[in-house]
């Protein structure tokens, strides 16, 4: 009986891959040939898991091997080497074995790169363009010749070590595959500093905004500043079953192609993830509209600046009618286009967004208002401090449903009340980063649920009282947190002093007679 490999095993190898070139490069620029390499090591491990049963299904057929394999998710090619005169000098399959046995030659980033762009080639559906910004034999990134190639060959080793074995038929579970990939990104974010929060959110955060949206089943879902496509994919998960669909958007290359290679690795091949700026760019359309979703959530790069002002002055889809944010912070720019991309009668936005979008006054204002007098506004939940990765400002997460109601008295409780959260101070203090626990996520998602007022903790405010702080969503202003100091007992403390009066007094006297009886 095969041996099933652990969670913890798959993991463990994959970091200790890193040090080939943890020290002399940046996460940023090591973490896609890590992830890529993982990526080709898995399609090559499913496909000759699938060729093999095949051969004992067909009793050794090659032709109906053949036919079978060419229906597979993934196609693995066979690459010819060609001499100057065109004469093929060598094929072999664009596979990791393949790689693994030419590792020591001296051209060996150069075959990396041939047997990506043959199996881009031939899953151009699936695969296209997502090898294309990973160059194996770049000298500024991986050294000059003689170093670049010990590098890639360590790196091989690493990934041909038996218990990186990452066949169906010995892991069992898809879902440790695309653990392990969450597990490296979340470690380079970890490593990368600032820039790991371009591509990566918490795994805590994305679980409770998953929560908070409970997508369900026949749900479209949404991310429109995806990254590498965590966020979207913990809140596919919530649905319980397949029966959903997944749409992104990325504007960053490299980060794109991780989204892509994450997605397949969690068994999401049907997600469409595209490639380009949601506010300048934005490519989920249908004719002349925007596609509209169930669930749309993100975490974009908080106060961009640069993000499109002059482009949405004239914007094609309308989506900036409520008021252009200024060019120095686009916030309110992703949120109107996540909040135009919402279905009318069902459509759920969540956004995790810096506090000023709760505050800040001029273009912002106007529009914060529109949004609550359009009461779509539905929940502000405040988080703690230095959650996220390279910013240890802390952020909320603002909830909007298209479905509520105008604001009316007649209309049900949850209709007619924007509900605060203060869950800034529950939290596990960590060492370089805090992070929520279970019971911290579970207490936000409760509380959301049942819509009520918690003890300096929650409070449901309604449009009038919102009113009155001039359309100010900042979280102090509606639940109370202040903590009493204790009374103090002045007898109590008087009693103490003159307690500790005497006691110096003794130890004085003391002092002077040991100093008596040295002439001092």
């Amino acid at each position: 009986m095969t041996q099933k490999v652990s969670q913890k095993e798959i993991n463990d190898i994959l970091w200790q891959a890193c040090d080939t070139f943890r020290g002399t490069l940046d996460p940023t620029q090591y973490k896609d040939y890590i992830l890529v390499m993982l990526f080709i090591k898995y399609m090559s491990d499913l496909w000759q898991d699938k060729r093999d049963q095949y051969i004992e299904q067909y009793k050794g057929n090659e032709q109906r091997v053949e036919r079978a394999m060419s229906r597979e998710r993934f196609v693995m090619p066979m690459v010819e080497l060609k001499d100057g005169d065109g004469n093929v000098e060598e094929s072999f399959h664009a596979s990791f074995p393949s790689l693994y046995e030419r590792r020591t030659r001296s051209n060996i980033g150069e075959l990396i790169n041939i047997a990506l762009e043959a199996i881009d080639d031939a899953n151009k559906t699936k695969l296209e363009n997502v090898f294309r910004n990973i160059d194996f034999n770049s000298e500024p990134n991986l050294g000059q010749t003689k170093d670049r190639n010990r590098r890639l060959n360590h790196l091989l080793d690493d990934f041909a070590k038996p218990q990186l074995n990452l066949r169906p038929s010995r892991i069992g579970n898809q879902d440790v595959i695309g653990d392990a990939y969450e597990y490296l990104i979340s470690r380079f974010a970890a490593d990368a500093g600032k820039k790991g929060g371009e591509f990566y959110t918490p795994g805590e955060v994305a679980t409770l905004l998953a929560k908070l949206l409970h997508a369900e089943s026949g749900d479209t879902i949404c991310d429109p500043a995806c990254g590498s496509g965590s966020l979207l994919i913990r809140v596919a998960k919530e649905v319980g079953s397949g029966n959903f669909a997944v749409y992104g958007q990325e504007s960053n290359g490299s980060t794109w192609a991780l989204c892509r290679m994450n997605m397949f690795l969690h068994a999401m091949d049907n997600a469409r993830v595209e490639w380009c700026n949601t506010i300048t760019s934005p490519r989920l359309v249908e004719g002349d509209r925007l596609m509209r979703f169930n669930v749309v959530v993100a975490n974009p790069p908080f106060s961009l600046d640069k993000w499109g002002h002059d482009y949405a002055e004239n914007d094609p889809y309308n989506r900036f009618w409520r008021g252009i944010p200024p060019k120095s912070k686009g916030d309110y720019a992703f949120i109107s286009h996540m909040i135009e991309t919402a279905l009318e009668d069902d459509g759920r936005v969540g956004v995790i967004v810096p506090h000023g979008v709760l505050f800040r006054g001029g273009a912002e204002g106007k529009i914060r208002q529109k949004l609550i007098e359009d009461n779509t506004l539905e929940a502000v939940i405040g988080l703690p401090a230095n959650l996220f990765f390279g910013t240890g400002i802390p952020a909320a997460i603002v909830i909007y449903k298209k479905s509520r109601k105008p604001w009316d008295k007649a209309r049900a409780h949850r209709d007619k009340h924007v509900l605060f959260i203060d869950a800034s101070r529950e939290f596990e203090d960590a060492k370089n980063q805090n992070r929520l626990r279970e019971q911290d996520i579970d207490k936000i998602v409760k509380v959301f649920g049942a819509f009520k007022e918690v003890d300096k903790y929650a409070y449901p405010a309604t449009l009038d009282e919102i009113k009155e702080n001039d359309f100010n969503l900042n979280i102090p202003r509606y639940v109370d947190t202040f903590e009493p100091e204790p009374e103090v007992d002045i007898p109590a403390v008087k009693k103490e002093i003159a307690t500790l009066e005497g006691q110096l007094a003794t130890v004085q006297a003391e002092l002077d007679s040991y100093l008596g009886e040295l002439g001092l």
